[in-house]
């Protein structure tokens, strides 16, 4: 499951870095669709028991 897990790792990092884009531009809709995105990427890789790495959102913390 190496290159499947690797593009699961992927999905999350890249959901990541648009929920951060969209605070810092302070697009408060596409916060919330990037935000839904991750959402939909962490849960996937939970599912498929991948690690998706450590983010601001295990941490309770808003990137903003």
């Amino acid at each position: 499951m190496g290159d499947f897990a690797e593009a699961v790792r992927e999905r999350v990092r890249r959901a990541r870095e648009a929920v951060a884009a969209a605070h810092e531009a302070g697009d408060v809709y596409a916060v919330a669709e990037a935000r839904e995105e991750l959402d939909d990427a962490l849960r996937m890789a939970r599912d498929l028991g991948v690690d998706p790495g450590a983010g601001p959102e295990d941490e309770h913390e808003d990137p903003r």
